[in-house]
């Protein structure tokens, strides 16, 4: 990997295609715009598209003339180094107060949404800079995010007066996906200590992102980066099982079976002879009470490159949705411990009606599961396309009332959630033992 940074890397197209390590000091001019906006407009920059309109439809336009430079295989393409695609960024929220408003709540602590914001763009940077093209200054490819894979969170609260700041590199790589290893770290009396770690995967596309486009191979250098690459592996593979044992696909285990019946009979009415005849036990929450839905009009400034809905956009309308479930159903403040398998289905266009639904859908202690399902609504048509999942594990201050499932769907719901919620706690438990080793 990388060793300590020597250059302050600026929002230029000359300092993009720099070698080495990069550091982004600062946000560079309209600072108080924060990193999702800047890194955006450094990708602009290397697509020679403006803010305008009617140069994103003649830049995409002339990008058909990039497929030449594209690869006709893997083979074809100079394989690099996780040094070469790593990047770190300060966020002066300590040093520059103007930048503080878009990313304070009113906890006085950070907005996790906007970091969710910052990783997205960060990821698509650290892809490119990992591809980029040696004989051109612009990139034949488009990077996309198809899968936020984990966010885990050390740290309860991010606070807004203290700098931040953010490294990664790809860590693995497929013929035409990439995983992105990031962390996010905050000053502390001189000291940066960590705050999360995040692991993204996206995948190159061609120039004017219709079909699959191949990367850069990546080579590990040393048993450190070959342990990092071994388990981006194992993640691809997990994610593959995780995907092939989804219940849209697979009944449940007999261990499941179990628990849903488990709960059927423990809200039957023993007054009567009758299965319709159910009972809320004492201290939960009918499924069905728990849950808030949320409509975004899908406005030209929250573009990509691509003239599409950011998924940054996406995610922090996802989870400021199911911040407020969580919310409400506990009745205190929630904290974000976790965020996984979010999974990027289809685009979003400009213009779009974009329907959010946020669900609790499992509860352990004062742990809450949230689910929010996104989907587009084709006023033409009358067609409902689901365009994202999302998965929130929060923690409240204090214990938290039991869902409890009504029908065969939110049973499914139920052991969806405790799904998620199991593989959340069992890696924080094994990266506890990790950290506690000697």
């Amino acid at each position: 990997m990388a060793g300590k940074v020597n250059c302050c890397w600026r929002r230029t197209l000359a300092g993009y295609f720099s070698p080495g390590t990069k550091c982004w000091r600062g946000v560079g001019r309209r600072t108080e715009e924060g990193i999702a906006t800047e890194v955006a407009s450094c990708i602009l920059l290397m697509f020679s598209i403006s803010f305008l309109p009617s140069d994103h439809v003649q830049a995409m336009h002339e990008r058909k003339d990039l497929h030449i430079l594209l690869a006709k295989q893997q083979e074809d393409l100079p394989p690099r180094k996780m040094s070469d695609s790593y990047i770190e960024v300060i966020l002066p929220l300590g040093s520059q107060p103007e930048l503080r408003e878009k990313y304070l709540n009113v906890h006085n602590s950070v907005r996790f949404g906007r970091i969710l914001e910052d990783l997205d763009s960060l990821g698509v940077l650290i892809c490119y800079t990992h591809t980029k093209h040696e004989a051109s200054q612009r990139s034949p490819l488009s990077i996309v995010t198809a899968l936020v894979d984990k966010i885990d969170l050390c740290k309860k609260v991010i606070y807004p007066d203290c700098d931040i700041k953010f490294t990664g590199n790809v860590s693995w790589v497929g013929k035409t996906s990439m995983e992105v290893k990031m962390h996010m770290l905050q000053l502390h009396d001189g000291t940066y200590s960590p705050v999360l770690d995040a692991t993204f995967v996206m995948v190159a596309r061609d120039p004017e992102n219709k079909r699959s486009a191949f990367v850069n191979p990546l080579i590990p250098e040393g048993p450190e980066e070959e342990e990092i690459f071994r388990k981006g592996e194992l993640n691809r593979i997990r994610r593959v099982d995780f995907s092939t044992a989804s219940l849209l696909k697979m009944a449940p285990t007999a261990e499941e079976r179990t628990i849903v019946h488990n709960i059927f009979l423990n809200t039957l009415d023993t007054r009567t002879v009758s299965f319709r005849s159910r009972v809320l036990p004492p201290n939960s929450v009918w499924m069905e009470d728990a849950k808030l839905k949320g409509l975004e009009i899908c406005h030209p400034q929250e573009r990509n490159i691509f003239n599409r809905i950011f998924g940054g956009f996406l995610m922090r309308k996802a989870f400021e949705l199911g911040w407020a479930t969580a919310c409400s159903y506990g009745g205190s403040r929630p904290y974000v411990v976790a965020v996984d398998d979010i999974m990027f289905q289809r685009p979003v266009e400009i213009g779009s009606l974009l329907l959010l639904s946020a669900q609790v859908c499992y509860t352990e202690e004062n742990y809450i599961q949230i689910r929010v399902h996104s989907e587009v609504y084709d006023s033409d048509t009358r067609e409902h396309k689901t365009t994202n999942i999302f998965h929130f594990t929060f923690m409240s201050e204090r214990e938290v009332p039991q869902i409890v499932p009504k029908t065969y769907g939110e049973s499914m719901l139920y052991l969806d959630g405790k799904r998620h919620f199991s593989a959340t706690t069992k890696e924080t438990r094994e990266a506890e033992k990790t950290t506690a080793a000697p």
